[in-house]
């Protein structure tokens, strides 16, 4: 099992608890330093050995956004904060999470999860074994679609439908936004409605369509979504309530 080296940055003790107790519960992690020094923390990360960082952005004397930007790149990160206008702004430093406070830990196990399929992805393959033949077995139907290819300005660009959190229809336009990026492309919603697998994506409004399990919270007919609120149509209300329905416990 790969197991993730991580730190956890906040000027907050109690939050530092908190992650350190929810670490502890998750095989594939490791504790290696806890700090309320964002510039010890920030000479951790920059001498490598650090796999994954849990940063607050509010702290002293350097932003968790600062830290992002001159740590340029080295380790994971999920950002903890209890302050959602940041979101947007971590789209662009392609922060591998971002969670609220306070962080329950089903979102939490959610988030390293994430992390940890991604390093073992990246793991190098293994060296190959001598082949031995084995019995034929029975043709295998096609793979589940886990990505599509859009049309950009100047290239044809891959997106994983996991890294999907909402898209956001502007007339002739579509705006598909992920954690990293925001993604234009020259289609229409009806379109991309119609492409995308039911039951992971549900269109909400005429103008957004969501990825479901990318919901945080539903509050009368608005749903937040990596701190972006996305307004329930009335023409959607039904079908969107149906899907939920069927995943309330």
């Amino acid at each position: 099992m790969i197991k993730l080296k991580c730190i956890a940055v906040d000027d907050e003790p109690l939050a530092l608890d908190i992650i350190e107790d929810y670490v502890s519960k998750v095989p594939f992690l490791e504790l290696v330093k806890r700090t309320e020094n964002a510039i010890e923390a920030l000479q951790l990360v920059q001498a490598g050995g650090i796999d994954l960082v849990f940063l607050d952005i509010q702290m002293p004397e350097l932003t968790g956004i600062q830290f992002l930007k001159i740590a340029n790149g080295k380790a994971s990160y999920i950002l903890t904060t209890a302050y959602s206008q940041y979101a947007l702004e971590s789209y662009d430093l392609n922060v591998s999470d971002y969670l609220l406070k306070p962080i329950a830990f089903d979102r939490f196990y959610k988030a390293v999860e994430k992390v940890h399929n991604q390093m073992k992805i990246a793991e190098p393959a293994p060296v190959p074994q001598p082949f031995v033949a084995a019995a034929p077995s029975p043709v295998a139907s096609n793979p589940i679609q886990d990505f599509i290819f859009v049309k950009t300005e100047h290239k044809i660009q891959k997106i994983q439908l996991d890294d999907i959190l909402y898209i956001e229809g502007l007339k002739d336009y579509i705006s598909i936004y992920t954690r990293a990026e925001r993604i234009i492309t020259l289609q229409n919603m009806k379109k991309m409605d119609e492409t995308l697998p039911k039951g992971q994506f549900v269109r909400v409004h005429k103008s957004y369509i969501i990825s479901l399990d990318k919901i945080e919270s539903i509050e009368r007919s608005r749903i937040s979504i990596f701190g972006k609120i996305i307004p329930i149509g009335d023409t959607y209300r039904d079908e969107f309530f149906k899907h939920i329905d069927n995943k309330n416990i």
